[in-house]
């Protein structure tokens, strides 16, 4: 996995940039946190208070600095969507005092950064950033393997119905891609696909720290057509798309690897736009979860999990022991 490692080694450059650029020891404090810390798995997608240090508290050098550590792990599109995902919360700001609520935590500002272990280490570290809408969690064990999940987008609104950004859809591709595997399908697919009569007001697993899934349900890739199983495999490509290439090239990887056929694509709720809807794709090795149903099915959940390897549990065990 060379290219792998060379994608870690840029990472691992970027977050040592963004520490020396905390001279501060009150920052610094708070932005750094031994491995085994228990807020290295405490992430969510609502707005409440978080540990780390937030874009807000930041000089702009800091600011530069934490900007070039995500750029360094998503991809251009995994930027461009994370970037809008936290400049939507001035328009959701805007569109809530609009209907005369006033909230006072649709900050851009309020997105916090924290490195955990040593960057460049032998040991494990990793790094989080984590606010409304938007968790990356990335951990690199003995600087040659990496682990990137969960990794959390989300959009609210889904569409932008007024106003200057009047149409913008940060989740595009997560909705359509879904769509058009949905409409391939013939009746008795569907009937198969379908895996609750309505689609559930979220996420089934939530922000847990480990995926509580079980069996898979829905259409397995095995009884879907070769067209169809292409649109599976676009449509999991636009999560696993978001992470810096060599990076999604290697989980697409350990996705084939672990069995296509086994993969289950699962709908509930309605197929047509505006109407409530949530879809799985679920294989023997991870979990991507997306719902749409709060705010008139104008607010969009996304989510790509690792069943086993969710902030490098996999792979922490594999290292510990070779270790001992």
């Amino acid at each position: 996995m060379p290219d792998v490692r060379a994608t870690i080694h840029r990472i691992t450059e970027a977050a040592e940039a963004f520490l020396r650029n905390l001279e501060d020891p009150d920052q610094r404090a708070q932005a750094t946190f031994s491995f085994d810390h228990g807020e290295r798995e405490n992430w969510h997608y609502v707005p409440r208070p978080r540990a780390g240090l937030s874009r807000g508290e930041m000089l702009p050098a800091q600011l530069n600095a934490a900007e070039s550590l995500m750029a360094v792990s998503l991809s251009v599109e995994g930027v461009r969507k994370a970037h809008s995902i936290i400049r939507h919360e001035t328009i959701l700001g805007e569109m809530e005092a609009s209907d005369g609520l006033l909230r006072f935590d649709r900050l851009e500002g309020l997105y916090y950064f924290s490195i955990f272990g040593t960057p460049g280490s032998v040991d494990p570290w990793g790094w989080q950033v984590d606010g409304h809408h938007l968790s990356l969690n990335m951990t690199v064990i003995g600087g040659e393997r990496i682990s990137v999940t969960p990794s959390f987008f989300g959009a609210n609104p889904a569409e932008v119905p007024h106003g200057a950004h009047k149409g913008l859809r940060i989740l595009k591709e997560e909705e359509d891609a879904a769509r058009s595997l949905l409409r391939s399908l013939d009746s008795e697919q569907t009937r198969r696909c379908t895996i609750y009569p309505t689609a559930p007001p979220d996420l089934i697993t939530r922000a847990s720290r480990k995926v509580e899934m079980g069996e898979r349900v829905g259409l397995p890739a095995s009884m879907m057509t070769a067209d169809q199983r292409e649109g599976l495999v676009r449509l999991i490509e636009v999560y696993v798309g978001r992470k810096q290439a060599n990076v999604a090239r290697e989980q697409i990887r350990r996705i084939r690897s672990a069995g296509l056929s086994d993969v289950h694509f699962g709908w509930a709720g309605g197929h047509h736009p505006g109407q409530g809807h949530y879809y799985r794709v679920h294989g023997p090795t991870f979990l991507i979860e997306y719902d749409n149903t709060q705010n008139m099915a104008n607010h969009i959940h996304s989510v790509w999990r690792d069943i086993d390897g969710d902030f490098g549990r996999d792979l922490l065990r594999e290292h510990y022991k070779q270790a001992h």
